[in-house]
């Protein structure tokens, strides 16, 4: 889960970048180890420092401004990437410049944590699209495992050193800290035939994060998440599986078989209880996929009505004119569409307008600063009344204490799901909770 950073800590935050600095690190760091005291037991904790190769070129190619909406954009996927990827305690912060750092109190495996490593930094270079053209970063990542009882600043001071042996290593993005620049083990190959392998075995398994309506707090469905327990590497979480399923040219079999999964387990929930499937960029790109989905739904006999897809404006890139479309068809069989991480990073208003959309779906970064930031609350209330205006029904994601969900509540948003009500659960966890 994530750990809101707690009021000392939350002052410590950028305005830029929304991350606390490496003061707020250093408390949340205590609070671990005050906990670990209480309870006797102790956890290894792993860290990583991302560095963007060459950023000052950034602000002198496209000026200072495109340099910072840049930050603000890596800040907000690194945020979405931690709290998709990491199961416990952890925290990222922007440790100045275009540095990065995120520490997990978890176990972990060295292996597990480079190919999280790896995973950020494909989502760190994705191109950045913003007012002035497009801004493309090139990270570099140095890794290490905490020594026993070792303090922040020696954490910093071999990750700093690590990143700057990356950064003279000609072909090679990753390094730790203990000198080695990649590990023994399963290659990418190996991976990605392991992958092939799972889904043939249907060792993928789908969880479903509850999402309740507002001001009621009644069930109302769940979004459907995919896990793979690597045998070697632990738990993968999904934007980790699409990952490695884009390298091995395998996106739309794994897609469809998450959506199989997920809508036969789905299918017997009582009530009109709705299940949300996430579309990639790759089902979008495909002139194929509604007939696809339709198939789909007509062969586990799914209502179209119960189903809602969440598109993030990341699937919209590639063509938003066949996306346009392909949602069209969908919505008009009664499926609903989501927009996912709203205000995540660079937001197109241009998809508002052109979309068949019923719901907004607010970044879990939207509403964590609500509880105690008043410009925070304004953006907020600007979007919810935005989006009543275009008649879309707002989805708050990533509500972990009373405070935040009485906020969005208050300025009018119709469901949320987070940690505080509910976490991701198995499909029998769901259905006890649905009273099935």
């Amino acid at each position: 889960m994530t750990w809101p950073i707690d009021a000392a800590a939350g002052a410590l935050r950028e305005r830029l970048t929304g991350l606390p600095g490496v003061e707020a690190v250093r408390l949340r760091l205590a609070h671990w180890q005050g906990e670990a005291g209480q309870s006797g037991t102790a956890w290894r904790m792993h860290a990583m420092l991302i560095g963007l190769q060459r950023f000052d070129t950034v602000n002198i190619a496209y000026g200072e401004a495109a340099g910072d909406s840049a930050l603000a954009e890596v800040a907000a996927r690194l945020q979405h990437w931690a709290s998709s990827e990491l199961e416990s305690r952890w925290i990222a912060a922007h440790a100045g410049g275009g540095k990065f750092l995120v520490i997990a109190a978890e176990e972990c495996s060295r292996e597990r944590w480079q190919l999280l490593a790896d995973q950020l930094a494909d989502e760190i270079a994705r191109p950045v699209v913003g007012a002035t053209g497009i801004v493309r970063l090139s990270p570099k990542v140095a890794l290490l495992r905490t020594l026993e009882g070792e303090e922040l600043d020696s954490m910093l001071d071999r990750l700093a050193q690590a990143l700057e042996k990356a950064k003279r290593q000609q072909g090679h993005r990753l390094v730790w800290a203990d000198g080695d620049a990649s590990l023994p083990g399963r290659s990418a190959a190996e991976i990605e035939a392991d992958l092939l392998g799972a889904i043939d075995r249907d060792e993928i398994t789908i969880v479903f994060q509850p999402q309740f309506s507002l001001p009621d707090e009644r069930l109302c469905g769940a979004e459907a998440l995919a896990r793979w327990d690597h045998a070697e590497l632990g738990r993968i979480g999904a934007d980790a599986l699409f990952t490695i399923a884009e390298r091995a040219d395998h996106v739309s079999h794994l897609s469809d078989h998450i959506a199989r999964r997920a809508l036969e387990q789905a299918r017997d929930w009582p009530g009109d209880l709705r299940v949300s499937l996430n579309v990639t960029p790759a089902d979008l790109a495909s002139g194929s996929y509604s007939d696809r989905l339709l198939d789909l739904l007509r062969q586990i006999g799914f209502p179209p009505r119960r189903l809602t897809l969440e598109v993030t404006e990341q699937a919209l890139l590639q063509d938003v004119g066949l996306a346009a479309s392909t949602m069209a068809d969908l919505s008009s069989q009664g499926i609903r569409i989501a927009l996912d991480d709203f205000g995540a990073g660079f937001c197109n208003f241009r998809y508002l307008k052109v979309l068949p959309l019923h719901y907004l779906k607010l970044d879990r970064t939207m509403v964590e600063g609500i509880a105690g930031d008043a410009r925070d609350r304004a953006v907020l209330r600007g979007i919810v009344a935005m989006a009543h205006a275009l008649d879309l029904a707002v989805i708050a994601e990533g509500i972990e204490s009373e405070e935040q969900l009485g906020f969005v509540a208050e300025e009018g948003c119709a469901l949320f799901q987070g940690f505080l009500r509910a976490s991701p659960m198995s499909a029998e966890e769901f259905m006890a909770l649905a009273g099935g």
